[in-house]
């Protein structure tokens, strides 16, 4: 072994593998079969997990050339957030106040609020601020156990803007030890100055796709009542699929405006959101093949009535993923951890349940499941060790940060002073 292997994580209380089940992501019963290794240990060499197993099989092979004492306590993959829009000028904490009082969110974006209020905070911005701003939030993030996340453009509305913010994105993935993935999303609101030109700003999202392109692996659309409908979402889809994006689609977060129907047509890798999703659209999303990312940060801050039907998804067969899906406006949260929390509490997960899918269903819900999501031989040693004795413990115990180190590539980037 010490010929072979530099870094070994040993004494894994419960070393959670979510590895050795199916290719693609987990579906049913699937999500609670987490790789579960009591008394285990996990071996790097060059950033890529290399051996997986117990404590005494370990020590019938010897030793790495270096040891991390994880203690008995809980080591898990790093979290995969397949949904943010972390890159973003100002604020709206008093807009939240309004939410609070009871006005809907669709009535402060309709008089200039919400994303179009960001929106002017952003282009307003310069590519230094908006950089440094991001890498803050990304920081808390990792220390939080994210090791990989996906983050959208869609706070610009115009060529110049989006192509900054997908700048950002590559300065952030230059600067931080984390996996980015980009995601243009020119298509999340119509902006103030294409207020009665609906169509006009369609054709423009359309025009600038060519551009941003090679700065972006998917396309993104906010398919909802008073942005994108149908018509408009398939439009953008069509040129976005000849462009050569994979897609993703924001659908059925305030109404069904038939986003799940788009996104099994075009072969979306994830459709997010699905609070209003349709009964009878559930076994089409299941066949789809494409990721259902839910984001209980939002029902939790928006206070929404109506939740998506988590238990009914996964019942179907829906590989269901979680996300912050952090923005200043309906989900101000950096943490997996709470994610996990919220979607025990409120989703009906259990534990088990809500990990693989802070893990390996949201590395597939942004095209990395090959990569990241497990503690898998070929895969990079993304790892956390939790300060907990038991897995089940992590959504019980909220509100905290139980990271007690973080691995990215077999690099400890954070460790709880």
């Amino acid at each position: 072994m010490s010929a072979s292997f530099d870094l070994a994580i040993v004494r894994c209380g419960e070393l959670l593998t979510l590895g050795g089940r199916s290719v693609g992501p987990r579906r049913r019963s699937e999500m609670s079969e987490i790789g579960l290794i009591r008394d285990g240990v996990v071996a790097i060499s060059r950033g890529k997990i290399v051996w997986v197993g117990t404590q005494k099989e370990y020590r019938r092979r010897g030793r790495a050339r270096r040891e991390i004492d994880a203690e008995g306590r809980v080591v898990m993959p790093g979290f995969v957030d397949p949904h943010t829009h972390a890159v973003f000028a100002g604020s709206r904490e008093g807009e939240w106040a309004e939410k609070l009082r009871g006005v809907p969110y669709l009535e402060i974006l309709q008089r200039g609020g919400g994303i179009l209020s960001t929106v002017e905070a952003t282009r307003a911005a310069s590519l230094k601020s908006l950089t440094e701003r991001a890498e803050t939030f990304l920081h808390k993030m990792l220390s939080c156990g994210t090791t990989t996340l996906e983050i959208k453009s869609g706070y610009g509305l115009d060529l110049s803007t989006e192509i900054k913010i997908l700048k950002v994105i590559e300065r952030l993935a230059d600067r931080l030890p984390l996996d980015l993935v980009p995601t243009f999303m020119g298509a999340h609101a119509i902006p103030k100055e294409y207020s009665d030109r609906f169509e006009a700003y369609v054709y423009q999202v359309i025009e600038m796709l060519s551009t941003v392109r090679s700065r972006a692996r998917f396309c993104d659309i906010f398919c909802e009542e008073g942005a994108f409908g149908y018509d408009q979402s398939r439009r953008i889809l069509e040129a976005a699929k000849r462009a050569g994006f994979e897609i993703k689609l924001h659908a059925g977060e305030f109404s069904d405006q038939g986003g799940v129907r788009l996104a099994a047509e075009f072969g979306a890798v994830s459709v997010d959101h699905l609070d209003h999703i349709q009964s009878e659209e559930i076994p089409l999303l299941a066949q789809s093949g494409a990721v259902g990312v839910l984001l209980p940060g939002v029902s939790h801050f928006l206070m929404a009535k109506q939740l998506p039907p988590a238990r009914a998804l996964i019942e179907a067969g829906v590989p269901v993923a979680l996300a912050t899906d952090f923005n200043p406006g309906s989900s101000p949260c950096l943490s997996m951890q709470e994610i996990i929390h919220l979607a025990v509490r409120d989703f009906k997960l259990s534990a088990a349940e809500a990990i693989s899918a802070a893990t390996i269903n949201a590395a597939h819900a942004v095209g990395m499941g090959d990569q990241v999501g497990s503690l898998e031989v070929g895969k990079q040693a993304d790892i956390l060790i939790l300060d907990l004795e038991h897995y089940e413990e992590l959504p019980y115990f909220f509100g905290v940060n139980h990271a007690a180190k973080v691995f990215k590539k077999g690099k400890m980037v954070y460790q709880d002073r």
